[in-house]
């Protein structure tokens, strides 16, 4: 019995000893590691982009005159249905300002003025008629497609608003015909279109886009200081841009 309690004393104190040795080992190996790693918290998402974007572009105005009226007073001849105002094609620059609701849906406004010369056509074939400015705001609902990663395609349909200013006639005879007061009517429209922008990074990017503006006001014009001259002008223009954008 003696014995046996000897022996259970030895592996007691040799369970002791390797215990204590294990954990000095352990000890000495996490020292070796060096200190435990430290965890940082993952840095925050990029806010999205603010719903504000501009373009800056070059805007070609490209009217389609097919189809205007003329009614000359007490001048059956030069009455015609396929007579009227022809306006000059124009290029110039002009802003948009958009606003997302979301990332689909957004509002357009393009801001620019242009000049035109007009003359006449049909049966007015190369009479000087004058010339006028043009201020066509136009705002547009579109619908942006964002399937296709950095390229937006997008289409959009709204109204045009067409003021004329600075009008003024030609005063120069052509077969004993002289235009010496002329007056076009301010006119809303519809318009639609298609585009795209293809961004270059979150901020900037490249666009194009085509809008079609149905636009046919009403005039009027004396000539020779006496004939009444009245009609519509089917202007109907395209028109054309490409530029630069950016999202704020």
């Amino acid at each position: 019995m003696e014995t046996s309690m000897r022996v259970l004393t030895v592996l007691a104190r040799a369970s002791v000893i390797a215990l204590a040795s294990s954990l000095a080992s352990n000890s000495v190996r996490g020292a070796d590691l060096g200190p435990a790693p430290t965890y940082y918290k993952a840095p925050p998402a990029i806010a999205a982009s603010s719903p504000w974007m501009i373009r800056l572009r070059v805007l070609g105005v490209l009217p389609d005159t097919a189809g205007s009226s003329v009614n000359v007073a007490g001048t059956p001849s030069l009455s015609s249905p396929s007579s009227g105002l022809s306006l000059s094609e124009r290029a110039i620059p002009e802003l948009d300002i958009t606003y997302f609701f979301t990332e689909n849906v957004s509002a357009e406004l393009i801001l620019g003025a242009t000049r035109h010369h007009i003359n006449g056509n049909g049966a007015l074939t190369g009479l000087d008629i004058g010339t006028a400015w043009l201020l066509p705001p136009t705002l547009t609902l579109q619908y942006h497609f964002t399937d296709f990663g950095p390229l937006k395609p997008y289409i959009g349909a709204g109204i045009n608003y067409t003021a004329f200013f600075n009008q003024s006639a030609a005063n120069l005879p052509l077969g004993g015909v002289t235009v010496t007061d002329l007056h076009i009517r301010n006119q809303f429209g519809a318009a639609v279109q298609f585009g795209f922008d293809y961004m270059l990074d979150r901020h900037w990017g490249l666009n194009l886009d085509v809008k079609k503006l149905w636009l046919r006001p009403e005039y009027s014009a004396t000539v020779n200081n006496a004939v009444a001259v009245t009609g519509r002008a089917n202007i109907d223009p395209w028109l054309v841009s490409g530029g630069v954008a950016y999202r704020f």
